[in-house]
């Protein structure tokens, strides 16, 4: 089966789906948790190696105090309670994002994790945490930026692959499918460089009812669609 080698979430309709049921936002945060366990497990099932989820992003700091404290204190909990279900799957944690401003006590459960699961060779689950593609870019270009006036880097040879290798994606592959949950239509600071190429399936179920079933008809989609990468079809035929 076509599976993509690489699949990139944005994680949206977590507080919605928890206000059609009045409850609190945060009552839609803990059944996403729930979603990540699925879908990271179905995903190992499916033979996909990577799959890199939009959990929290630099944006996201400006929600209210009270629900930031909660997504931060969950995704720290999940993740320690996860990870002996990543062990049995042979599932690697990575992260990505200004990490450092997690609190304490989340970021040392994640740690611990990405230490945990450091030796496992099956899929590569990397969280996007306090992330945004234009803070990654911009670290990117600060960084290019020093080494060009050290002189070690000539402004006028810097290609795609001087920006890729420091990404913080480097060494992944790009996504190959990006899905988007819970009906909006837009990549939301998102991978931006890393999905340059990538498929893209917009869905309008929530997050917390989007089950094996649904991310298998995003599979399905994928495998339907010819990816040319700027060639022609008959091109793309020829082997």
């Amino acid at each position: 089966m076509n599976v993509p080698n690489h699949v990139a979430i944005i994680l949206d309709g977590n507080g919605r789906w928890a206000k059609q049921r009045g409850k609190e936002r945060t009552y839609g945060h803990h059944a996403g948790a729930e979603t990540v366990q699925r879908i990271t497990e179905d995903a190992a099932r499916l033979g996909i190696k990577y799959l890199t989820l939009y959990t929290f992003s630099t944006e996201n700091w400006n929600r209210p105090q009270e629900e930031v404290d909660i997504l931060m204190h969950l995704i720290g909990t999940t993740v320690e309670n996860e990870t002996p279900e990543l062990l049995r799957n042979n599932v690697r944690l990575k992260l990505i994002g200004d990490i450092e401003r997690i609190p304490e006590e989340s970021r040392r459960k994640l740690y611990a994790s990405v230490e945990a699961t450091s030796g496992c060779t099956g899929l590569l689950l990397t969280m996007a945490l306090s992330y945004s593609s234009r803070w990654e870019l911009t670290q990117v270009s600060r960084r290019i930026a020093a080494e060009a006036a050290e002189g070690k880097l000539d402004p006028a040879a810097i290609d795609d692959s001087d920006i890729e290798k420091r990404l913080s994606t480097a060494g992944i592959p790009d996504p190959d499918l990006l899905i988007r949950t819970g009906g909006e239509l837009r990549l939301s600071n998102y991978m931006l460089w890393q999905c340059a190429y990538s498929e893209l399936y917009f869905c309008d179920t929530y997050w917390p009812d989007f089950d094996e079933n649904e991310f298998r008809k995003a599979i399905a989609d994928y495998q339907s669609r010819e990816r040319r990468f700027g060639k022609t079809s008959e091109q793309v035929a020829i082997k």
